[in-house]
């Protein structure tokens, strides 16, 4: 993984790159002698089919012998000639993943906004269940969200015989965190990675569950019953959804660098006659002035978006765990081919991604028209 950075404030010299010129960047890993079909020219076709719904090498294929020759040429094939499935393939299975990450992630930022004056990012992992084989496990993807606009703004893969927590803190060293909050889950309540956050200038929101029996059982003791609430109801889909959360100073014994405040966060959801509640706990390093409880209680919320924005949709749309991928470093890159095919029409307002993805299918003119403009 490379040490660059993207920055929220200061994207570079990307500002201007159109994504076809970027992906021309990526690192050709065959041997020159007889390539046909560059590099870059592969990943915009297959980009372009997966915007169009394609879900395998045989699908972008198809794709490809299906385009006239003009929609094809706007993606860079310029002899006429129709790239096969296998040429895909072959290319899919060695391109550095990686590589092609910070590069669509770093394209992503410069066309993203801040949330109510600040970025807010959500990091959760992903695993890609139908590339599992008999000789290795399935690959396991961890993944930035931007709240705001629900684009992807980062990817990474854990490494063999690690696990998740390690790979947050990878992702995290590919950005300039200034003024960045990052949201994540209760596994990634950890010491280590508040450190890494707030040393790169960013504020952290962590979850407190029972993976932190200590600080969980502190938390539940705390009076709780004297602190005002912040209450928020939402009706939907049969059910009433009510949000209640409270805030204070978090007390000196929490041992993690920069803690300011702990919250309490209560959902009580009512779906005919019946009454479920769930209580967690919050800390983060934001102050009051930065984030009074209406604010943290939206970041809070804001993060289960990477899990129906970007992993559901991966699942059902694309039916990503049942693909038949494996080979290489190729179940990562059609990961990525998917979450910039998802983030390209959360750009162009798309909120049900099926249906942008059958918008384009009708037409490929929309397709490369999304690809060039965007």
């Amino acid at each position: 993984m490379s040490s660059s950075r993207t920055s929220a404030s200061h994207p570079g010299p990307t500002h201007r790159a159109r994504l076809l010129e970027l992906l021309a960047t990526v690192p050709d890993p065959r041997d020159p002698r007889g390539v046909r079909h560059r590099a870059g020219m592969l990943l915009a076709v297959g980009i372009a089919a997966v915007l169009a719904g394609s879900r395998s090498y045989a699908a972008i294929g198809e794709w490809v012998i299906d385009q006239p020759s003009g929609v094809l040429a706007d993606l860079g094939v310029l002899d006429g000639s129709r790239p096969e499935k296998s040429c895909l393939r072959r290319l899919f299975a060695r391109v550095d993943a990686d590589v092609l990450d910070r590069v669509l992630g770093a394209w992503m930022f410069t066309r993203t906004a801040v949330l109510d004056g600040r970025r807010v990012i959500a990091i959760d992992g992903k695993t890609v269940r139908g590339a599992r084989t008999s000789g290795a496990s399935a690959p396991h993807l961890v993944a930035a969200l931007d709240h705001a606009t629900g684009t992807v703004l980062g990817q990474v893969a854990v490494a063999a015989k690690s696990n998740e927590i390690p790979a947050v803190r990878d992702l995290l060293a590919t950005f300039d965190l200034t003024g960045v909050v990052i949201t994540v889950d209760a596994m990634h309540t950890q010491t280590d990675t508040a450190q890494v956050i707030t040393a790169g200038g960013g504020e952290y929101v962590f979850t407190i569950k029972g993976n932190q029996p200590r600080l969980h059982t502190a938390c539940k003791k705390l009076p709780w019953k004297d602190v005002p609430a912040h209450r928020v109801t939402s009706t939907g889909h049969g059910r009433a959804v009510t949000r209640t959360i409270k805030v204070i100073d978090a007390p000196a014994w929490v041992a993690f660098a920069g803690a300011a405040q702990l919250a309490q966060v209560r959902r009580t959801v009512t779906k005919a006659g019946k009454k479920t509640v769930e209580v967690v706990y919050i800390l983060t390093s934001a102050g009051h002035d930065m984030a009074p409880p209406a604010t943290l209680a939206a970041w809070v919320q804001g993060h289960w978006g990477i899990e129906n924005r970007l992993h559901w949709c991966r699942d059902v749309t694309y039916d990503e765990d049942r693909s038949q991928i494996r080979t290489g470093n190729a179940p990562q890159l059609m990961a990525t081919l998917r979450n910039t095919a998802i983030s390209l029409l959360r750009l162009m307002g798309w909120t049900n991604i099926a249906a942008g993805l059958r918008h384009h299918a009708r037409d490929p003119t929309r397709v490369v028209t999304s690809l060039l403009t965007c």
